[in-house]
């Protein structure tokens, strides 16, 4: 994606590749945004709002009915927390961010110890990190999907989400979380995609951002079970 792409735009290519990833519907426009119909049992569907207003935000929120819907809002959570009605439960924040993939020097050596193992299937690669004995260690992946920005542009090429990136606790600290994500980068590149996006977590901006990813905005996430006891009746806990 351009270099100048909006807030709009990146968070529609996220919800594309993520889409893809995680095998849920082809998102859905909306006026505020779009929605996805993931269909599991913790994750029915989730609405995604790149420019939250507090009038769509109120109405989104006291409406819902179904549990486990999730409401993604690109804002700080300062801004938006007082906008959310009761039954709604605040989850970790996330954080935006981008990098241009461009030719590297190969495929990343596995960390001594461990093998790497790579797989493409429905548009996802994966990346498997293992001991030598085969004991899982880290994993990632990455769903590739044609970017589709919004203002009529029609020359995007494919893009790549990276999602549920993971180290196992024991093997933390041994650079795995910097070799899972320099694969899939790679892995992208090599299959067409030129910008990479993700969403991550406060614990992963810091490795993110010491591979060159750049941080594009916050994310304030919510989920929705009223028969869940909260702290607060409007913010979540």
């Amino acid at each position: 994606m351009p270099d100048d792409a909006t807030l709009p735009e990146l968070v529609r290519a996220w919800t594309s590749g993520w889409s893809v990833s995680r095998g849920a519907a082809d998102p859905a426009p909306e006026p505020w945004g779009w929605s996805i119909d993931v269909g599991q049992q913790r994750h029915v569907w989730r609405h995604v709002l790149p420019e939250p207003a507090e009038a769509e935000v109120r109405k989104l929120t006291e409406g819902t009915t179904a549990p486990w819907t999730w409401l993604k809002l690109f804002a700080e959570e300062e801004r938006v927390l007082p906008w959310i009605g009761p039954g709604w439960h605040q989850d970790g924040p996330g954080y935006l961010m981008t990098l241009p993939l461009r030719p590297g020097a190969g495929r990343p050596a596995a960390p001594t110890g461990y093998r790497i193992t790579t797989w493409s299937r429905g548009g996802t690669v994966r990346v498997l990190v293992r001991t030598t004995g085969g004991e899982f260690a880290a994993r990632g992946q990455v769903g590739l999907a044609p970017a589709t920005p919004l203002g009529g542009r029609t020359d995007a090429p494919l893009l790549a989400v990276a999602d549920q990136i993971e180290t196992a606790p024991e093997h933390r600290r041994r650079g795995l979380g910097s070799a899972v994500m320099r694969t899939l980068q790679h892995e992208a590149h090599e299959a067409g995609a030129r910008t990479a996006l993700l969403v991550g977590t406060t614990e992963g901006r810091a490795l993110y951002g010491s591979l060159g990813w750049t941080l594009r905005s916050p994310m304030a996430s919510f989920w929705y079970d009223p028969s869940t006891p909260t702290d607060r009746p409007h913010g979540g806990s």
